[in-house]
């Protein structure tokens, strides 16, 4: 009897191992991809096991029938051999110094309401002063400035939410859809287990079947009890990675107490 010939999967950072990943984390087959790409079904199964070479315009044809993030699309390109067409510039570079000062002045005109600057992976890169004293309440480690991990891990926000399990059942939702975009991002895969493990430990109350319309953060503080609602801010016109991937989130107020609150603290 002949041993039948096994084929191995490729490297997982290969070019062929990562357009698997990417197309697998998009839930869709071969035939899907390939019809999204106008390609032979078999001219991407020899592209997924290497037994055919893309051109750059195959990796970009690729990418965007994948729609993948931008830094996605650079490391797709980089393994297959291309370079990187998408910059990745240091927020605090003088490329982004135009794009950083209207970042300061959305941020300086939301005063006195909280504002938080964070990439992609939910790091606070920056925050206003009334967001700072926000944060600290809801930090064990001064050093953390991730927030799903201080929602998720954090004995002081269990103190001070007051609707903790809305807020992780919200925040769940809102990674499920960011982790399934950002097509295999380890990191946002991790703080989503985090996410559904913290829920699983403050689970929604029995018989909360209607979501409400609305879910404001509640916390208790020193002022007394006070509710934001947030709006998150995406930067798309931009093909610099690190300006995609930024989110500034504008916290208002939600109530007329809290706004009483805030106001009387810059009054």
């Amino acid at each position: 009897m002949t041993a039948r010939t096994l084929t191995s999967l490729p490297d997982a950072g290969s070019f062929p191992g990562l357009l698997r990943r990417f197309r697998t984390a998009r839930r869709l087959s071969q035939l899907d991809l390939a019809l999204t790409c106008e390609i032979s079904a078999r001219h991407l199964s020899f592209l997924e096991t290497g037994r055919a070479s893309p051109s750059r315009e195959m990796v970009v044809q690729l990418s965007e029938g994948l729609l993948l993030p931008l830094g996605a699309r650079n490391a797709l390109l980089q393994a297959a051999g291309f370079a990187a067409v998408y910059p990745a510039s240091p927020l605090a570079s003088e490329a982004l110094g135009p794009f950083r000062r209207i970042l300061t002045e959305m941020m300086e005109r939301h005063a006195p309401y909280p504002a938080l600057l964070c990439d992609r992976h939910w790091n606070v890169l920056d925050a206003s002063p009334t967001a700072k004293a926000l944060l600290s309440a809801l930090q064990d480690d001064p050093g953390e400035i991730n927030l799903i991990r201080m929602l998720t891990s954090s004995h002081a926000a269990e103190a001070s939410i007051v609707n903790l399990a809305e807020m992780l059942a919200e925040m769940q939702g809102r990674i499920q859809l960011e982790a399934l975009e950002a097509a295999d991002d380890e990191v946002l895969t991790d703080l989503l287990s985090e996410l559904e493990a913290a829920t699983a430990r403050h689970p929604l109350p029995p018989g909360h079947t209607v979501r409400s319309p609305l879910v404001p953060l509640t916390l208790r503080t020193l002022a007394g009890q006070l509710s934001f609602l947030s709006t998150i801010a995406h930067f798309g016109t931009s093909e610099d990675v690190t300006i995609r991937d930024l989110r500034l989130e504008l916290l208002f107020p939600a109530d007329e107490t809290t706004r009483a609150v805030l106001r009387a603290l810059t009054g």
